[in-house]
């Protein structure tokens, strides 16, 4: 796969250096259906080759075996590509054998005990970035940035990060270890951190890397009105991707693409870049299952967007004009970044 070659910066003020994209692998192993496993460790591989070090994971992907996939992944690349990938690492979901979600588990002793469990899973002795996933309401933030700052201090973690905090939360947080950055959805369709979030991850130095930049493939050009969602699809639950939501949705993707053929890129390229351009502290997430996604997603480097070109996309897809929230209710109550 012939790609270009993907850059790296310093993600936040305190965080690694990491690629300018990542690749979020999710997907390789949860929520959108059956995936080959052959490909996703054969697209975590071409992405290592391309120059993307920052691998996205959370440790209730599929109940571990996201971590697992990346583990083989990591034993089965090239050295130099091995020692140079980053490990960014989610914990704190509750799961039944059914596969549901029953809350989240911040108390020290449980991040301790997750962690012990990712490291045996990953095949690695520390993890890059260490993140609970959704904040718990019931244990202090601060007590779970406690023993993530002593998870650091024991050589077991390298740097702390947040994932859907809200603004309050993130300056609390910060007090206790410095944060490489908070992982939280943003996209064309999701803007909702620009308001209060942005401001202060920049006034403290904490990167964004974004997930969702795609809107789990609404916005990515390729997902059309008739499509059948295979079983076990999240996207079958997902407020967006409901009737009339799905039809108005879509046709704000019929609004960019008018955009991006005149930039002759496609609408994916187009939207991840969008994000990109909105500063170089935010490090998009490509939710990338195969090769041919992923050498599109890296394709967006390519893609410079100038004023014109953004005003002109803001007014296809202004900000608040997706029809449906991000997740279903239940979900959305979680999102500490929502409150």
């Amino acid at each position: 796969m012939s790609v270009t070659p993907v850059p790296a910066r310093v993600l936040g003020a305190t965080g690694p250096r990491a690629s300018v994209l990542g690749l979020g692998c999710m997907g390789m192993s949860a929520l959108y259906g059956e995936a080959d496993r052959n490909e996703s460790i054969a697209t975590i591989h071409a992405a290592l080759d391309a120059g993307i070090t920052l691998l996205d994971t959370g440790d209730f992907y599929g109940m571990g075996h996201n971590e697992l996939l990346i583990g083989e992944a990591l034993r089965t690349a090239p050295s130099a590509q091995r020692e140079q990938a980053l490990t960014s690492v989610k914990f704190g979901a509750l799961r039944t054998v059914e596969g549901g979600f029953t809350g989240y588990d911040g108390r020290p002793a449980a991040v301790k005990n997750f962690a012990a469990y990712s490291l045996q899973r990953l095949g690695t002795d520390h993890i890059d970035i260490y993140r609970i996933a959704r904040v718990d309401p019931d244990v202090p933030i601060e007590e779970t940035m406690g023993a993530i700052a002593e998870l650091i201090e024991a050589g077991h973690v390298r740097h702390a990060g947040l994932s859907e905090a809200g603004a309050d939360t993130i300056r609390r947080a910060a007090s206790v270890v410095p944060v490489a950055d908070l992982q939280i959805e943003y996209s064309l369709v999701s803007r909702g951190v620009e308001e209060a979030i942005l401001p202060v991850t920049r006034e403290l130095g904490i990167g964004i890397t974004a997930y969702g930049v795609l809107s789990r493939g609404l916005i990515s050009g390729h997902f059309t009105r008739d499509r059948e969602l295979a079983p076990g699809d999240f996207r079958s639950m997902s407020p967006r991707f409901q009737g009339e939501n799905l039809q108005h949705n879509l046709g704000l993707v019929d609004e960019l693409r008018k955009i991006t053929e005149q930039k002759g890129a496609s609408v994916a390229r187009i939207a991840i870049a969008w994000v990109a351009a909105q500063g170089t502290d935010i490090v998009p997430l490509i939710g990338a299952r195969s090769r041919e996604r992923l050498a599109e997603a890296i394709g967006a480097l390519d893609v410079t967007l100038d004023a014109d070109d953004l005003a002109a996309i803001e007014r296809a897809v202004p900000a608040g004009s997706a029809a449906g929230e991000r997740y279903p209710a239940a979900q959305m109550a979680h999102l500490d970044s929502e409150r």
